[in-house]
């Protein structure tokens, strides 16, 4: 049974940085048809696509995020990471990873695609 558990979240100003853990047991970030991802939801809004990584490592990012977060995995593919710099009052929001291995994937930043999901992590940004 897959289980993934994120860490690193907190409280930051803005223009801080903070960095994302996402730990996989029962599997590893890798195989043909994997994907993570980093999502986000904040209180009153729909859960959104933050960032998403194949086994490849080709990465991809939401408009509101590109140029400050950066999607990777170690190279034991074990853990996900999402880095985040700059950050602002609008990214304020529960964090979670999610994973998939079954199928490729046409939007890999839409939530309801993927399978296996992290309890989430807080990130709050004062400005």
């Amino acid at each position: 049974q897959v289980q993934l558990v994120e860490s690193g979240g907190g409280s930051v100003q803005a223009g801080g940085s903070l960095r994302l853990s996402c730990a996989a047991s029962g599997a590893t970030y890798s195989g043909y048809f994997f994907m993570g991802g980093w999502f986000r939801q904040a209180p009153g809004k729909e859960r959104e696509g933050v960032a998403a990584i194949d086994s490849d490592g080709t990465s991809r990012y939401a408009d509101s995020v590109l140029g400050r977060f950066t999607i990777s995995k170690d190279s034991f593919e074990k853990t996900l990471y999402l880095q985040m710099n700059n950050l602002n009052a609008d990214d304020t929001a529960m964090y979670y990873c999610a994973a998939r291995w079954r199928t490729f994937l046409s939007s890999p930043l839409r939530p309801f695609e993927y399978d296996d999901w992290g309890q989430g992590t807080q990130v709050t940004v004062s400005s």
